[in-house]
């Protein structure tokens, strides 16, 4: 029977290229000259620091146009709370890997409710799609790209 899997991954190399390409833009940017801004990456997280809010947001402004530039998706990271101490700011940025369970729960119900022919499983941080023909898995995938729910989905081990 055709099947194929939605799951919610990002490329950790993506990610280490993008922010490396963003320490390069602050380092040359005008409003940053003389400001104490940095960007990190530590695993999945990365941490901007700089001197006010502000200046974070420019600073994600940029780290989101270059993650664009390499093909991932903005929905995938999300902002932590802001620290401030003394006189730096730091935020963290997390990026979202798998289907998280009231996503998953929320794609079963609109699928469900669209009567499409197919049969819907989660299975940890997947969801696993059969149907007895190919076009039902296809009028799925459209289905799911529609939906917004602020996570980006990818579409794997597509079986015929």
């Amino acid at each position: 029977m055709p099947c194929f899997d939605i799951i919610s991954e990002v490329d950790t190399v993506e990610i280490k290229n993008a922010v490396d390409n963003s320490i390069r833009e602050i380092s040359t940017r005008f409003d940053f000259r003389g400001v104490e801004a940095n960007v990190e990456l530590n695993k999945e997280i990365v941490k901007i620091t700089s001197e006010s809010e502000f200046q974070l947001d420019q600073i994600v402004a940029i780290l989101r146009g270059n993650l664009a530039k390499r093909g991932v998706d903005a929905n995938a990271l999300e902002r932590k709370s802001i620290n401030f101490s003394g006189k730096t700011a730091s935020q963290n940025i997390e990026f979202k890997q798998g289907v998280e369970t009231t996503n998953a729960k929320k794609l079963v119900k609109a699928i469900k409710d669209a009567k499409l022919k197919v049969q819907v499983a989660i299975q940890g941080e997947k969801l696993r799609v059969t149907a007895k023909k190919r076009d039902d898995l296809q009028a799925t995938m459209a289905l799911v790209r529609s939906q917004d729910l602020g996570q980006p989905f990818q579409f794997d081990n597509f079986r015929d």
